[in-house]
Order: C-alpha cells, then sequence, then structure tokens
C-alpha cells in the first residue's frame, strides 16, 4: 500500500519530469505511450456521442429497460463511427467519443453526427415504440465535434490506466453535447465546418444547408448546428 510520503514523492516526480513528446499520424492504443511522461501529439478531429438525461432514465425506468436503451444507443453510434473510419477512444456511462484522422476526417465526423441523430430519431425511438408502447420514453441525444492538435498521455498506475486525451477539441467536442435542444442534435465549431465537403453540407432535393451558424455564448465562439438525418 503507497503511503503518504510515496504518493507526494509520485506526485513531485510528475510535476518535475520533462515530457517527452512524438508527433504521430496514427490514433495510440494504450500500450503505445508509456505511464511516465511521454506523451504523443497527434492532429485529429474528436467526436463526442451523448444521451440526454440518462439520470432520468436509471431513476424513472426499470433497470433492464434503461440498460438496452444505453445498448441500443451506444452500439448503434459506435457502428455509424467504425463505419465512417472513426476510432473509438472511450466510453463514459452514456456517451462515446471518437478520433478521426486523414484528409477527410472533418467530413466523415460531421457525417456521422448527422447519422447517429437518423440512429436515434428514426431507428431506436420507432423500435421503442414498437416493443414498447405503453412506454411513453422518447431517447434524445447530442453529438459534438471538434478538430486541432490532441495532446495524449497515458494516466494511472501499472495494471489499472488509460489514455487521456488533452486539446481543445477533445474539451469542446464534450461540452457542445450539452446544447441540445428539441430541434439540433448535432453541433460542429466553425473550424470543422470550414473543412467539411459539401457532400456533408447540402442535402435534400433541392439541394439545401444542413447546417445553421450559431454563436456558442460560453465560449464566445462561432458554431454550426443542424436537426438534418442522413440515413446510415
Amino acid at each position: 500500500m503507497k503511503t503518504h510520503d510515496d504518493i507526494k514523492a509520485e506526485v513531485e516526480q510528475i510535476l518535475r519530469t520533462e515530457w517527452s513528446r512524438r508527433k504521430d499520424q496514427s490514433v495510440p492504443e494504450a500500450e503505445d505511450i508509456q505511464l511516465g511522461n511521454d506523451a504523443m501529439e497527434l492532429d485529429a478531429t474528436v467526436l463526442y456521442a451523448d444521451m440526454e438525461d440518462s439520470t432520468g432514465l436509471v431513476i424513472g425506468y426499470k433497470d433492464w429497460f434503461a440498460a438496452e436503451v444505453y445498448k441500443a444507443y451506444l452500439r448503434g453510434a459506435c457502428d455509424i463511427i467504425k463505419n465512417n473510419n472513426g476510432v473509438i477512444t472511450a466510453f463514459d456511462g452514456d456517451r462515446v467519443m471518437a478520433v478521426y484522422i486523414g484528409n477527410s476526417k472533418n467530413t466523415s465526423a460531421a457525417k456521422t453526427a448527422l447519422q447517429i441523430n437518423y440512429l436515434s430519431s428514426k431507428i431506436i425511438n420507432p423500435a421503442l415504440k414498437k416493443i414498447y408502447p405503453k412506454s411513453t420514453f422518447q431517447l434524445q441525444q447530442a453529438v459534438g465535434v471538434d478538430t486541432g492538435s490532441l495532446f495524449i498521455a497515458r494516466t494511472g498506475v501499472r495494471g489499472s490506466n488509460d489514455l487521456v486525451w488533452v486539446g481543445r477539441s477533445a474539451n469542446y467536442a464534450a461540452k457542445l453535447c450539452g446544447l441540445r435542444n428539441d430541434t439540433y442534435a448535432s453541433f460542429i465549431t466553425e473550424e470543422v465546418f470550414n473543412k467539411v465537403h459539401e457532400s456533408a453540407k447540402y442535402g435534400g432535393n433541392p439541394k439545401q444547408l444542413m447546417w445553421k451558424k450559431s454563436i456558442w455564448s460560453q465560449r464566445n465562439i462561432s458554431i454550426y448546428r443542424s436537426s438534418w438525418h442522413w440515413k446510415p
């Protein structure tokens, strides 16, 4: 068992040790980075998909029903992420994080967001209504996307550790999920929007812009939001 002095010494060692850092062009696994002050830098686009009010689901419904909703959403979201060449990097309760790299990373992530919205409103909710006709539960969710440089380190102890993804893109992608309302479920930063191919900007017949510009008041920056669905 670690003593007070052991823990204090470890903290001071972390704060004093210089970082070893290198750039890479692939999404790392935990074993690719050492437990010490070793880090990888990666230019990537980050996506977070997050269920809304999972606390209400857990408190207000049977445990097995809540588990089914969790599984349906996360499994479907993961399938869509992989179909769009995203790499699943973390789960946190009712949400999943994914990283996209390469020349089309922003287009792929934006497309993923619209397809997860389809999953929620056009697949999961109709299935819940069909199988549980007396239930009033409706799944709501949001997806946030940002792009930029990531500083990836490995944290924890031997035998119990994971990667931590440090950077604006990871933070903003997670925070954008909290902007969801009844109409809009997909949120991307202006940096992402400016790099998205027209195929993921315009839809319908006749073609129209699927994203609406808005201001994220908490950060005072321009973002784009969408209520559109894209069939996977």
